[in-house]
């Protein structure tokens, strides 16, 4: 067994996954060591972590600031790829964590990639600097890490990746149901503990379209070989057919902090008692269902974003970004959501095989797109 501490810098620490990564670092400390720790604008929490964990590099957004202690302020770009650094978990949400991915894959490092953005909007950019500098893309979502688990001993390639869904609150809803969902109703997700953005997407199921291109970039493996089942009990995270049929599933209770050890433990599996164990006296079914496309049509956005590739996913991502957060300060309504990304994705004049900054360039015109649709000033 390795008995090496990893040098752990977490980039989103105050929000869910890195909360949650905070607390398999408290379980397991004689094998991980916080050196880095990163945060937008929730600065009282994350004055207790740097307490806590007392990490030699910060970086926060809030201009506010924090009383003097003994850390160096850096930017995220050099708290990812600082020579101490031995794996970056990138747990920040949008498309902040692009360009901090980046910099990690470009300085070798260990990525336990939370953030689905990166991956969707610039995936051929991130895995082939991964490949040319010998970096570990290591997935934390469930779904993925399942997949990789599954894959892991296998010589062959799969013949098809099954991700699989909750359905999220709203599985059996109608579309005039849908039309007047809250935001306090979709943020009540059934099965997972997710920040505010991640939680919307499982509602509207754009979560799992963004995983679909995720999968496409990690396993490199054709959009037309991965599909999606409704598993509303959240067991099985996700399954790998092989050629001769058989297939794989991983299953475990849904808790993230499980493939989040994973990634940072990655060969080894670590035995952490405050993980839950699945019972099975309990577990009476697992059930499984076709995703509805024409209720859910952020799903069939997505999935036809990442078909055609280009710069359709960084759109998509974008388009969404802005619309969750409309849909939750009450701007606009459930339905919208996918109303919006789809009326975005049709304006767009698309690029091929896009330099990073004309991805951002993309991105930013998605947002401001997105903003003269509400506003009416769409010229």
């Amino acid at each position: 067994m390795d008995n090496t501490v990893k040098q752990l810098a977490i980039l989103g620490s105050t929000g869910s996954i890195g909360q949650q990564t905070l607390e398999v670092v408290r379980a397991l400390p004689h094998r991980f060591q916080v050196v880095g720790l990163t945060a937008g604008k929730n600065l009282d929490l994350l004055a207790k972590q740097i307490n806590e964990f007392k990490p030699r590099f910060v970086y926060y957004q809030d201009k506010r600031g924090l009383a003097d202690a003994e850390y160096e302020l850096l930017s995220l770009e050099d708290i990812a790829s600082h020579p101490q650094v031995d794996t970056v978990v990138i747990a920040t949400s949008g498309k902040s964590g692009l360009s901090p991915t980046l910099a990690a894959v470009k300085a070798g490092k260990n990525v336990a990639l939370a953030n689905k953005e990166s991956l969707v909007m610039a995936g051929e950019i991130i895995t082939n600097e991964a490949k040319l500098n010998a970096a570990q893309i290591l997935p934390i979502d469930s779904e993925h890490s399942a997949i990789w688990q599954c894959l892991r001993g296998e010589t062959q390639p799969a013949a098809q990746l099954i991700l699989t869904a909750s359905g999220g609150p709203f599985r059996h809803y109608s579309p005039a149901e849908l039309y007047g969902v809250t935001a306090r109703q979709a943020l009540r997700h059934p099965s997972w503990q997710m920040g505010r953005k991640v939680t919307i997407d499982s509602a509207t199921l754009m979560n799992k379209g963004l995983e679909i291109i995720e999968a496409r970039w990690l396993f490199d493996i054709p959009i037309d070989n991965i599909r999606v089942l409704i598993h509303p009990q959240s067991i099985i995270h996700s399954m790998v057919e092989f050629i001769d049929g058989s297939t794989k599933a991983q299953l475990s209770h849904p808790d993230m902090r499980l493939p989040i050890q994973y990634a940072l433990s990655y060969p080894e599996r670590l035995p952490n008692p405050r993980l839950p164990r699945l019972d099975w006296s309990n577990i009476e079914n697992l059930t499984f269902e076709q995703p509805d496309f024409d209720t859910f049509p952020c799903l069939k956005l997505a999935i036809e974003a990442g078909k055609k590739g280009e710069t359709y996913p960084a759109v998509l991502c974008a388009a969404d970004e802005v619309a969750v957060e409309l849909f939750l300060s009450q701007r606009i309504k459930f339905t919208d959501i996918a109303r919006l990304v789809e009326q975005t994705l049709e304006e767009h004049e698309a690029i091929a095989h896009p330099t990073l900054e004309e991805i951002m360039a993309a991105d930013a015109w998605a947002r401001e797109k997105i903003m003269q649709f509400i506003t009416g000033d769409n010229r």
